[in-house]
């Protein structure tokens, strides 16, 4: 009888502790689902807010063609706007000049490596 009521506590206890943490089975999914799907609403009606239409017409447009520089741009604008940083919507032109200054910061430099050994052993003359 102390074993079953033992083992009874236990259970008790880790589903307690799973609820607290949020990974209960199946529980903590939904709330997960539902919080990601309340904070998707509200960068978008803080970007509606900050951008006029055409600044958010290209941003749709670069989220299309590069993903994560978009959602580096909007959590950029996201920041600016809690801040007070931003007065008024942002245009087309004031996002390029974001976009310029993003741009900057995160240029990558592309190199090209040949291996003119391996270009020498292949030889067409045979």
């Amino acid at each position: 009888m102390a074993d079953d009521d033992l083992d009874a506590l236990r259970a008790r206890r880790m589903a307690e502790l799973q609820s607290q943490m949020g990974g209960g089975p199946g529980g903590g999914d939904k709330d997960q689902e539902e919080k990601a799907r309340q904070m998707e609403e509200m960068k978008h009606g803080i970007l509606s807010q900050v951008l006029d239409q055409s600044a958010r017409t290209r941003l749709n447009t670069i989220a299309v063609a590069k993903p994560e520089k978009a959602k580096m741009i909007e959590g950029m604008l996201i920041q600016m706007a809690r801040s007070g940083q931003i007065q008024g919507k942002i245009d087309e032109t004031q996002l390029k000049g974001l976009l310029a200054q993003v741009n900057e910061r995160t240029k990558k430099t592309t190199t090209v490596k040949f291996d003119r050994r391996r270009a020498a052993l292949d030889s067409d003359s045979d």
